[in-house]
């Protein structure tokens, strides 16, 4: 197969001329850059931190004038110090009032600034189970002790743990358990490696990949280009961190998404450089040649990767946006890596690379091409079978939970989770954990209660007066639903309890759960907009590139189905919890984080985009060559199969690394990211791609020219498809 002419002229030839002109300055500013982020690896991870703001939703403006007020709660974590009572004791007698008081005491001790209940200052029936025993102390902890995302003081937290166990009532022990408490005890038992072991087991990984493709040390060109582009992204990083809040989860993005998008891209213009030596080209043409075709394929790619990014950056959610422009920043640095250090690369050290190869690497072209004349003799049964895989996990996706995960889903063992599970015996359930947190005219509280106590699915609504409670004429309440708030059926009681409150004049509702219902309903609300503004944006930038009407069209729709079908995989594995426990040891949480989702599409959306990118640029190549659609689709597919397969698995060995940390919502985030490129590159780059495009036939190719002269696009010459 011979290569394809290219013009050396355009933008990306004169940036080639320009690299290789000045190729030492250029390697030596990049390995600068490289060792200078490096250095600020550490100084970016402390300068990380996580900012979760809902402007405009009226549970976070609720939980800011809580927290403002009182000093406490306001949507963080709420603590239970739960005591079962030995028998013949009840929570009425006044020696176990006066225990639950001093418990309430040690609690506030520890914990200066909380806002501390229990049985003993506050007979309400609410603190107590059914079974009559089963009695606890509810702790809101202070502003101080809670950082971003509801994080804990580990300080606050042992501290609260010491005043739990040094306590009795009636001679029982006390047992604290909570949300923080149970994470605490769930990663301990699971433990999880840091992002640096991580990112060195992906490297390994990519690293055993790479050498299988090329069989030469021409390997270690990919692997040098992460290495340098992932330490200026981290330097970037800690630049925007100077300027803004960046999520912490931002450090994952970098480290293990760059390796596999910079590998990807480098492995792309190396395989194209190597295809054009092949057939006899010098080696500056093929670095021309590879630059001007494979990398206008990166410089697209990495636009559609900005392109899904936008997704969350337009989002009016701090949180997100920071992850979003965090992680835009790595797509930039490795595409501005892929054209200019890797010329220089190929054109100095490449050839002596690739000098000795072990093995032929051009079998698996040959089987790649099978493979298409397969799919096109089954092309009907290849795009039924392919969209029912895909319809099949779109569906599931349509049950998907979103909030924080439930309270039974944290720790599977030890005191934290058998205080919780004495709370759900006793039929108090996990409410406590997260109560529904009202703010209300001091004068009304105890009406507010009744009136709230009163909604249907409401155990009881607690008004103490005790210190911490009240202050400048407003009070707090919690409302506890009889069952966990971050469940389905207790979403539902929260907004029962929103909707009576908002008939009571003076009444404000927060928590956590409030906060994920205004963060779904803002968020994922304005998602179809949102979709077809990118898309839109996709739809002209793929036109333009493919200069065809009907192939952007397909990429866009069926790229949109794989994240959506990534979405059902997740929700398969970590609502459902199939495999949770076998594949990850970690109880599934029974939800699927409520900003995950959005993420997973953010990245996801131009990652998987990058490989419809590669492939229909090579058939476009070919088209123009042959003037076949079919012959287009098999040497396109032969050509591009075995790299896209290989960058597939890089990027899904990264996340499957990524998925080793220690957090779930990370586990959950990568799953969904591994999830989609896996079926991505099974389903849909090999099997419906070559499929569709064999169906479409000649329409593949079709662009009116008025559309042409209003998208811009550059007259070509086209053979009419056959």
């Amino acid at each position: 197969m011979h290569a394809h002419p290219t013009p050396a002229g355009g933008a990306l030839g004169a940036l080639t001329r320009a690299v290789l002109r000045h190729r030492r300055l250029v390697a030596v500013a990049w390995a600068v850059l490289a060792l200078a982020g490096l250095a600020a690896a550490g100084p970016a991870s402390d300068a990380l931190d996580d900012d979760f703001a809902m402007p405009g939703s009226a549970a976070y403006a609720a939980n800011e004038r809580i927290e403002r007020a009182l000093g406490s709660g306001g949507g963080s974590p709420a603590l239970a110090a739960v005591v079962r009572l030995p028998a013949g004791a009840a929570p009425g007698d006044p020696a176990v009032r006066a225990d639950l008081r001093a418990l309430e005491r040690r609690l506030a001790a520890a914990l200066p600034g909380a806002r501390v209940a229990s049985y003993g200052s506050l007979p309400d029936d609410a603190l107590v189970g059914d079974d009559g025993r089963t009695t606890f102390a509810l702790a809101h902890l202070p502003a101080g002790a809670v950082g971003a995302q509801g994080a804990v003081d580990p300080a606050a937290l042992a501290a609260a743990r010491g005043a739990a166990a040094g306590s009795r009532v009636a001679g029982a022990p006390v047992v604290l358990t909570g949300t923080p408490v149970l994470q605490q005890a769930a990663e301990d038992e699971a433990g999880g490696t840091g992002v640096l072991v991580e990112t060195l087991l992906a490297g390994v990984a990519a690293l055993a990949v790479l050498a299988f493709v090329f069989a030469s040390a021409l390997a270690l060109v990919p692997a040098v280009i992460a290495a340098v582009a992932i330490p200026t992204s981290l330097l970037a990083v800690w630049g925007l961190a100077s300027l803004t809040d960046v999520s912490s989860i931002v450090l994952f993005l970098v480290s293990l998404i760059g390796l596999g998008i910079a590998i990807d891209y480098a492995l792309l213009v190396v395989t194209r450089w190597r295809e054009e030596r092949d057939a006899g080209a010098g080696d500056d043409e093929a670095v021309a040649v590879a630059m001007a075709t494979a990398g206008r394929a990166v410089v697209l790619s990495g636009a559609t990767v900005a392109i899904g990014l936008l997704a969350a950056v337009a989002l009016p959610v701090p949180f997100l946006r920071s992850m979003a422009i965090g992680g835009l920043l790595v797509p930039l640095v490795s595409v501005a890596v892929a054209l200019t250090l890797l010329p220089v690369l190929l054109a100095t050290i490449g050839p002596r690379a690739d000098r000795r190869r072990l093995r032929r690497t051009d079998r698996a072209e040959r089987h790649w091409a099978a493979w298409a004349r397969l799919v096109l003799r089954r092309r009907w049964a290849a795009t039924a079978g392919g969209l029912a895989v895909l319809g099949a996990l779109a569906a599931v996706a349509g049950g998907m939970l979103l909030g924080l995960p439930e309270a039974g889903s944290l720790d599977s063992s030890g005191p934290p989770r058998a205080a919780l599970q004495a709370l759900e015996r006793s039929g108090v359930g996990a409410a406590p954990l997260a109560p529904v947190e009202v703010l209300a005219p001091a004068g009304r509280a105890e009406e507010v209660a009744r009136e709230l106590g009163a909604v249907e699915g409401v155990r009881g609504a607690i008004a103490p007066q005790g210190d911490g409670w009240r202050a400048g004429g407003l009070a707090a309440i919690d409302v506890l639903p009889a069952v966990d708030t971050n469940s389905r059926e207790g979403r539902e009681v929260v907004a029962a309890v929103r909707q009576r409150a908002g008939e009571l004049p003076g009444v404000a509702v927060g928590g956590s759960t409030a906060l994920v219902e205004d963060f779904v309903d803002d968020v994922y609300g304005a998602f179809p907009l949102m979709l077809g503004l990118i898309a839109a944006v996709t739809f002209v930038l793929l036109a333009r590139a493919f200069r065809s009407l009907l192939l952007p069209l397909k990429a866009v729709a069926l790229n949109v189905l794989s994240v959506v079908a990534a979405w059902g995989a997740m929700t398969v594995v970590w609502q459902h919890g199939a495999g949770a426990e076998a594949v990850f040891g970690t109880r599934a949480p029974g939800s699927i984080e409520f900003w995950v989702p959005m993420m997973v599409f953010a990245f996801l959306y131009g990652l998987s985009m990058d490989y419809e990118v590669f492939i229909l640029a090579r058939m476009r190549e070919e088209y123009d060559a042959t003037g076949s659609t079919g012959e287009a689709v098999v040497r396109g597919i032969a050509r591009t199969g075995r790299l896209v397969t290989s960058a597939a698995l890089i990027l899904f060995l990264a996340f499957a690394s990524m998925a080793t940390a220690g957090p779930v919502e990370v586990k959950v985030l990568a799953t969904g990211l591994a999830a989609g490129i896996l079926i991505d590159a099974v389903v849909v780059r090999a099997l419906l791609v070559p499929a569709v495009v064999s169906v479409m036939g000649r329409w593949n190719w079709w662009l009116p020219r008025p559309l042409g002269r209003l998208l811009r696009v550059p007259a070509a010459a086209s053979t009419a498809g056959r």
